[in-house]
């Protein structure tokens, strides 16, 4: 009896580690979870920009929902939205955001997702991930948008303001959308905490 308990709870493990792989390969981005000081820099830089306590926040692939709690605790007016499309990450933010009635999770593929009502949007994907993005994020959001991204910026994007990550973290920055492209030389503002 334990050998097939335990065979059982093998054929799973395996199973929820491949479907991290597989969703991985589609999207093109594995499942990262924000640091509490990546948030914490998300947050400030959302309030730098006059986020209002009601507004209606978007965080594209949020994972395992790290982002999506640190936003709904700092913003406990605000509407967050997390988008997810890999299953695991996004089982596991729901079980982590259930207590917290101002999230709505939603798995599904952000590319194809409405964003008419953003107010804010978050985002931490790869590089690969960000010329698309920015694409979509032109079709899709009102001018004069925040939009904040950790660690994989937009290329040649006018950027806000950023918040320089200690060691390996990375940075984490600020757009107006459309951010249009930067005139400057690839010379950043920075925003001192």
């Amino acid at each position: 009896m334990t050998s097939i308990a335990s065979l059982l709870a093998v054929l799973i493990v395996f199973a929820l580690g491949l479907s991290l792989l597989v969703f991985q390969g589609i999207t093109g981005v594995p499942p990262m979870s924000s640091s509490s000081s990546e948030a914490t820099d998300v947050i400030s830089l959302l309030k730098q920009a006059g986020l209002s306590d009601q507004a209606m926040v978007y965080d594209l692939g949020c994972g395992w929902g790290s982002l999506v709690i640190a936003l709904a605790r700092a913003f406990p007016d605000a509407r967050i939205r997390g988008i997810e499309l890999s299953p695991l990450p996004y089982w596991v933010a729901r079980i982590r955001t259930r207590n917290l009635p101002n999230v709505f999770l939603r798995r599904a593929n952000f590319f194809t997702f409405d964003l008419r009502d953003a107010q804010a949007v978050t985002s931490y994907l790869m590089t690969k991930q960000m010329p698309r993005l920015a694409d979509f994020l032109d079709r899709t959001l009102k001018d004069g948008t925040p939009v904040v991204s950790l660690t994989f910026w937009f290329r040649e994007r006018h950027v806000a303001a950023t918040r320089d990550g200690p060691g390996l973290r990375g940075a984490v920055a600020l757009y107006y959308w459309p951010a249009q492209f930067s005139q400057n030389g690839g010379e950043l503002p920075r925003c001192e905490a």
